[in-house]
């Protein structure tokens, strides 16, 4: 299953390393792709087996950070 969500607050590639990293601890989730827009927001593409909590990956994207998901 592929999802798209939006988050904000991410500057550089060490942010969004951080968020990929948080997020890809999730069961499931295969992989991790984020499309940086530096002080907007970005596109952060999940892959996973199953469908995944949207709580939590917006809890991941929070302990990554100072970073949210926007719906």
């Amino acid at each position: 299953m592929k999802k798209t969500y939006s988050v904000t607050g991410m500057t550089c590639g060490h942010c969004a390393g951080a968020v990929t990293e948080e997020i890809g601890a999730l069961d499931g989730v295969e992989s991790v792709e984020v499309d940086l827009v530096a002080g907007g927001t970005s596109a952060v593409h999940v892959t996973s087996t199953a469908p995944l909590d949207d709580a939590a990956v917006a809890a991941a994207v929070d302990e990554a950070g100072n970073y949210q998901v926007v719906s």
